[in-house]
């Protein structure tokens, strides 16, 4: 099952994160105590999705 980019983004947004800076390849998201990079795919795995909300410290949603 693929996630959809906006969708986790949407989950990190809802949670307290919000946009740093774009990167090149990445969008870097922090809550002032975190920070995630996340990449620029359109899509992602279940498993890569649930990682990036594992390091934002977030209940596993996908």
């Amino acid at each position: 099952m693929s996630v959809k980019r906006k969708d986790l983004i949407k989950y990190l947004e809802g949670n307290g994160f919000y946009l740093l800076r774009e990167g090149g390849n990445h969008s870097i998201y922090t809550n002032d105590n975190i920070t995630i990079p996340v990449k620029r795919h359109n899509l992602f795995d279940r498993i890569t999705a649930n990682q990036i909300c594992k390091q934002a410290g977030l209940d596993k949603k996908f």
